[in-house]
């Protein structure tokens, strides 16, 4: 068995030739949460899937599962040849569960085993570290085609959120924010009981949230849906209630009371039930038989509908003074296709930059066709509408932002809460500035 010192690699083609081995780990003086992070090339996560941990215990491609390592009551299997090829890395990971500081540690390993045999161990301990909260212990690697490992012990002030940084997250303002607070990993637990399904989504979410400062965040979430008879496809394979469970995750993040708002709209304006842990399974498929699908597209009385379900006074007239309010709210409007009231629309944006809502504008596809001239200079754009909604005059601060997509699942979830968070932290500033939130 083989002693390992920080930076020392080892090859594991003598020891587990087919790839397939065990880490057992352990950790005495401090409560540690392991993890396993799956990396691309450029050290990126590869997939918010192949984040391994206690609630989410196997990679999709089962190379990577939390578990016993021989008497090691935590640890991870890995059968390396199940990898996709775009995994380069995994790197092996503890941070502090509760409160403390690695430098707290009275020791920990981290074994290597082949079946029953134990081959390696990595010893650390707390005068190898400071402050910090996480430590990255060692990574498994290929090169040349075959599999090493190498004993690493690097630690980071900043917690998990400071690993995720180190995975090649751009953490807004270039420096890490701060480790996830306790109600996170309680939510995540609690998630975990109510819809497992949605843990991953959860914790993907979370993680750009991070990225960008907004860990702590809270906000009133609301999803608005376009159900015009072109919608149909989407709705009928089941795309618009997964894109619908990825933004409840989202709204878990920014409100504990695990529901977000729903609107619908098309000739008219509906609003459902809000979407819940405990209703979200088969939500949007209820939804549509109590409001099948409409003709007509009309965002601005859309638009109108949640301005005044949040703030009742909203009036048909821009507010004289900026209104004021506790949380943000955050708008997910989905469309695949221009309005019919698009002079209503310009409006209801430019009134509802006094208030403090947050409009995310999607695209799905390339749209339908608009028959207002005057949008003649955006005719090669797929929303030109949308384009001009997002660059809109007369507003007291830039309140709303846009992207499009040729379907709702597109992007991966790490990539799609990455974008939704685009132009909202700035926003915050600005509404913070001239006196929405407070």
């Amino acid at each position: 068995m083989k002693l390992l010192s920080r930076g020392e690699r080892l090859p594991l083609a003598a020891h587990a030739p087919d790839g397939v081995l065990q880490a057992g780990l352990s950790a005495r003086g401090l409560a540690l949460d392991f993890a396993c992070f799956a990396l691309d090339a450029q050290g990126r996560l590869f997939d918010e899937r192949y984040m391994t941990f206690f609630n989410q215990i196997a990679t999709p491609c089962g190379g990577v599962r939390a578990a016993q390592a021989g008497a090691d009551k935590d640890g991870f299997s890995f059968d390396l040849a199940r990898l996709p090829d775009g995994v380069q890395r995994v790197v092996i990971t503890a941070s502090i569960d509760g409160g403390g500081r690695m430098s707290q540690l009275a020791s920990g390993d981290l074994r290597l085993l082949g079946g029953e045999t134990e081959f390696a161990r990595f010893a650390f301990a707390g005068p190898d570290f400071g402050a910090e909260q996480a430590v990255m212990l060692g990574e498994l690697y290929r090169k040349e085609g075959q599999w090493r490992f190498m004993a690493v012990g690097q630690g980071f002030n900043g917690g998990l959120a400071a690993l995720v940084a180190h995975f090649g997250a751009d953490v807004a303002g270039g420096a890490a924010p701060a480790a996830p607070a306790a109600p996170a990993a309680g939510l995540e637990k609690r998630v975990g009981q109510a819809a497992p399904q949605l843990v991953s989504l959860v914790k993907s979410a979370g993680v750009s949230l991070a990225k960008v400062g907004l860990d702590g965040h809270r906000a009133r979430v609301c999803l608005v849906l376009d159900i015009s008879g072109s919608m149909s496809g989407l709705y009928r394979k089941g795309q618009v209630q997964a894109f619908a469970e990825r933004i409840l995750a989202l709204g878990c993040r920014f409100d504990d009371d695990g529901e977000i708002d729903v609107f619908l709209f098309g000739r008219d304006v509906h609003r459902d039930e809000p979407m819940g842990l405990d209703n979200f399974a088969g939500y949007v498929g209820r939804m549509i038989e109590r409001h099948p699908l409409e003709g007509d597209t009309r965002y601005g009385a859309a638009m109108q509908a949640v301005r005044r379900h949040y703030f009742p006074d909203a009036a048909g007239a821009q507010r004289s003074t900026p209104c004021r309010a506790a949380l943000p709210v955050y708008v997910m409007f989905v469309t695949d296709g221009t309005t019919s009231d698009q002079p209503l629309t310009e409006r209801q944006l430019r009134w509802a930059s006094r208030e403090p809502i947050f409009w995310q504008f999607m695209g799905i596809g390339k749209g339908k066709k608009s028959k207002n001239k005057r949008l003649a200079d955006f005719a090669d754009a797929d929303f030109p509408f949308l384009e001009k909604l997002d660059e809109l005059d007369g507003r007291l601060i830039d309140n709303a932002d846009f992207f499009s997509v040729a379907s709702p699942d597109e992007h991966s979830d790490a990539a799609l809460y990455d974008l939704l968070m685009t132009e909202y932290p700035a926003w915050l500033k600005l509404a913070t500035q001239h006196g929405l939130l407070g």
